[in-house]
């Protein structure tokens, strides 16, 4: 029990002050509650002693005020602190675990299911937000009131007072073997919760495939084995916990009896006197109140402190090397020296050697698999070279923060993720404090201004998580438009104009060229139009640079360039036979 509540008091931070507060004023609300057995008792001496005044009445009554206003006010302000210190104590680790995401190897997110951390930054921290400081304060407040509790018992009647001990003794001693008993199974029970949000997520992404095939509800095992699983788990957790419930509430009202009767019997042996034989009987309805209260908070301290482990367990997630310096190289080359790159064995880049001039266009072409991708992500950081280095300016990327390394550089991707949020906050990621005439200035260029006019909210229109409420080529716009505006001296283009229409592809190549120019680019691309007037190509082959030269160098050459170029060719020629 002490390790679980450890897990807990670690896991709060800062809202470790509104846990204090909290058990504090939980603290006073029992001494408010304790009112009423002196109001009692003090009414019970003036029936006893037969004067049955209304001072007797009034003073009474004036107790039980208080004891209900101060009960009130305390339980309210306590109330406050276990919420806030709950959302807070979620909220802070949500926060870190967004910050961690930002420095994870792109490789992580191939590895491991991105259901596993949505399911900790939503079902399990939603557990933490919701039991962790209220269990806390329970069980904290529950035993410092229960001390009080039998200290003014034992004042009152000492044989009293040690049946009330041996009664709590005996009620904590199956609540910890209630607690060691759960160690086995939350865990399990907090996983189950994870697998079943990413089985759902899954579930809804992969929507699309499922209706193609004709598997509605046949391609949705995976979810309803872990509906399955949960469903075991919880159910589990609830047999387990019963037993113990049971024999929890019958040692309470038990001893409650055993008070009651010995009373009496005091009483009857003149041991004790009415009055105290009667208060007697009415504390064995209330002195086990509050360790009744931090029992049921250690009925589920295993699920909340569980629950913090299984979130903590992001903090294992790899990270690359934070360090570094504030670097503002004063040229914008890159040199690739003998650098290879594999994913898990799959070795994707060989011994890459080559030199990208500042302020010059390199293309990079090559069959699907070739590592085009590979190469221009490991310039961003996205992984770190396993062999050899990639440098900037002289230096290497490594010695950079990675701040001040994607300050260097505007990526515009094949396949464009767009935020829930406005057209123009979507372009602001380029430059977050952008105006918005220099959004509308980047919009313009870009050649989206246009169609952005025609909808509803114009900028200020919010569009669906990914971009889904545009098309494929005003998704890509957007994101042109985004690089357009951060203005970074590096660009990497991966086929920045495969999704966008013949219409605008004219204009948006003109745009692209006044966004590249004094730049150092670097272009995947397929279009023999953008490809031709690079100052470099690189044709790549199973990871290895195979050819590479501009385009007049490697169309005299025979090989794979020369081979491209005839294969687009012949595409741009090909037309359909007319029926005859």
């Amino acid at each position: 029990m002490i390790g679980a509540l450890k897990i807990i008091w670690q896991f709060a931070g800062p809202e470790k002050k509104y846990i204090n507060q909290s058990v504090i004023l939980g603290f006073f609300f029992a001494v408010f509650h304790m009112f009423q057995v002196a109001a009692v008792y003090y009414v019970v001496l003036d029936l006893i002693s037969g004067k049955q005044d209304m001072k007797t009445a009034w003073t009474a009554s004036a107790i039980l005020a208080a004891s209900i206003i101060g009960r009130g006010v305390m339980n309210y302000f306590t109330q406050l602190k276990q919420t806030h210190a709950g959302y807070f104590m979620a909220g802070n680790k949500r926060i870190a675990i967004g910050d961690k995401m930002k420095s994870v190897p792109m490789g992580y997110f191939n590895d491991n299911n991105l259901g596993e951390i949505t399911g900790v930054v939503t079902t399990v921290l939603s557990d933490v937000e919701t039991t962790a400081p209220m269990v806390l304060v329970n069980i904290l407040g529950g035993f410092i009131n229960s001390i009080v509790f039998i200290l003014m018992v034992f004042i009152f009647d000492w044989r009293i007072g040690y049946i009330v001990l041996f009664g709590i003794a005996l009620y904590l001693l199956i609540t910890s073997k209630m607690e060691r008993k759960s160690r086995e199974i939350v865990p399990k029970r907090q996983k189950s919760e994870a697998r079943l949000v990413a089985a759902v997520l899954e579930q809804i992404r992969g929507m699309s495939v499922i209706k193609s095939f004709n598997l509605t509800g046949k391609g949705d095992q995976r979810v309803r084995d872990a509906l399955e699983d949960n469903r075991k788990f919880n159910l589990d957790i609830e047999k387990l916990f019963t037993p113990y419930n049971i024999a929890q509430e019958i040692t309470l009202h038990a001893f409650s009896v055993v008070i009651m009767a010995a009373a009496v019997v005091f009483y009857i042996q003149g041991a004790m006197g009415l009055a105290d034989a009667l208060m007697s009987i009415i504390i064995s309805f209330m002195v086990f109140g509050q360790i009744e209260s931090a029992g049921s908070g250690m009925a589920i301290l295993r699920v909340a402190s569980s629950s913090i482990e299984h979130a903590n367990q992001t903090d294992g997630i790899p990270q690359m090397d934070k360090g570094g310096a504030i670097i503002i190289p004063e040229s914008h080359d890159i040199d690739f020296s003998h650098v290879s790159f594999s994913y898990d064995k799959k070795e994707i880049l060989h011994d890459i050697s080559v030199r990208i001039p500042d302020k010059t266009t390199t293309a990079v072409i090559g069959p699907s698999g070739s590592g085009k991708t590979t190469m221009c992500s490991l310039i961003a950081r996205f992984w770190d070279v396993q062999k050899g280095s990639i440098k900037i300016g002289g230096k290497d990327i490594r010695d950079y923060t990675l701040e001040s390394l994607m300050d260097q550089i505007s990526m515009v991707f094949q396949n464009v993720y767009l935020f829930a949020d406005t057209i123009e906050n979507n372009i602001k990621f380029g430059k977050p404090d952008a105006s918005h005439d220099e959004v509308v200035r980047a919009a313009k260029k870009a050649c989206c201004h246009e169609f952005i006019m025609k909808l509803p909210q114009k900028y200020d229109t919010v569009i669906g998580e990914g971009g889904n409420s545009l098309s494929g080529g005003e998704k890509q716009r957007i994101s042109i438009a985004r690089a357009m505006l951060k203005d970074a001296p590096i660009i990497i283009f991966d086929e920045a104009t495969a999704n966008v229409d013949p219409e605008n592809e004219d204009r948006l190549q003109k745009a692209m060229e006044a966004l590249t120019r004094n730049k150092t680019i670097i272009m995947i691309a397929h279009r023999l139009k953008t490809v031709r007037n690079a100052d470099q190509i690189l044709v790549l082959h199973d990871g290895s640079i195979v050819q590479r030269g501009n385009h007049e160098d490697l169309i005299r050459r025979k090989g794979y360039y020369s081979d491209f170029v005839l294969g687009r060719q012949q595409a741009a020629g090909w037309k359909l036979k007319a029926e005859e």
